[in-house]
């Protein structure tokens, strides 16, 4: 094995022109390298990914020129370098080796041969590489100084991956300019059950989008009574116990991302009402906003 390393270390050398001076690379990026390596993610959201770790500057690579050999993908001693720096038995400085030898077949393209802190690039499209780059701007957090700012900076990118894990395993409802996504019962924040007094407890948490609006929308609910959204069975509605939007309407700006909470239960009054539970009816979370309405099956049974 050691001998194998030696000589992909050898033909990297040989292969690209190699600054002796690495930055140490995150040792978290090492988790994406063994995913690629084991097949997890694909070639293609590795390569954007490490592409958008270079220009964010969470990776520091030396100026790299293009060659003009032209490759139709990563040659395989590069994935096994991968796989081998993601289990700690090469070093950092084999790892941005490789990496440069394949901005030198033009795979990774970055800002400027000079990558500087300042570069920026637009979080890839695909779906794992754009996760890849919450993380990276998640971990770029823990540099800054005062504690307000990096708690800011840490509550906005966490708020990021949260979206995008919530979105992974949700279904999505449009009504009107507001996207709806729920992920459904036994998922995180959702569940139903009976408590040892016979009442049914059900808690729903949901995500909304403003994702066709160039204006601020509003979800409304004042109160039991007067509320855009319950749970209905088709013979009976019942109003919430409780939920958290602020003041009776959760505002999302033009393409902002909102989580919301309701909880129905007992009858805590103000036209509120008790929610029960008949395993021979289907259940509904209705949406009646003015702007759309909806109703998503709950499937409780």
């Amino acid at each position: 094995m050691k001998t194998a390393i030696t000589a992909i270390a050898a033909i990297l050398l040989l292969a690209t022109t190699v600054s002796s001076a690495h930055a140490e690379v995150p040792s978290w990026v090492k988790n994406n390298a063994g995913w690629w390596a084991d097949g997890s993610i694909s070639e293609s959201d590795f390569l954007k990914g490490i592409e958008f770790l270079i220009n964010d500057g969470i990776i520091q690579v030396p100026p790299t020129s293009v060659s003009a050999e032209s490759s139709e993908g990563i040659p395989a001693w590069v994935k096994n370098n991968a796989g081998w720096w993601a289990e700690g038995i090469t070093t950092d400085g084999e790892f941005v080796n490789a990496v440069q030898h394949l901005m030198s077949l033009g795979l990774i393209s970055v800002a400027s041969n000079d990558v500087t802190d300042d570069a920026k690039v637009t979080p890839v499209e695909s779906s794992s590489s754009e996760l890849f780059g919450y993380e990276a701007e998640l971990e770029k957090c823990s540099e800054i100084k005062k504690a307000y700012d990096r708690l800011k900076c840490e509550k906005a990118a966490e708020h990021k991956i949260a979206v995008y894990e919530y979105k992974q395993n949700s279904q999505m409802y449009q009504v009107g300019p507001i996207t709806y996504y729920w992920s459904g019962i036994d998922t995180d924040g959702n569940s139903f059950e009976i408590s040892s007094s016979g009442q049914a407890l059900l808690y729903l948490r949901f995500m909304a989008e403003n994702s066709g609006s160039n204006s601020n929308e509003a979800l409304y609910c004042t109160g039991p009574a007067v509320c855009n959204y319950d749970v209905s069975n088709g013979s009976n509605d019942y109003k919430y116990s409780q939920m958290d939007f602020t003041s009776a309407q959760l505002v999302i700006k033009p393409g902002e991302t909102r989580f919301f909470n309701f909880f129905f239960g007992p009858n805590i009054g103000g036209g509120g009402t008790t929610f029960e539970y008949d395993s021979n009816k289907d259940y509904h979370f209705r949406i009646s906003e003015p702007f759309g309405s909806l109703s998503i099956p709950l499937n409780l049974g």
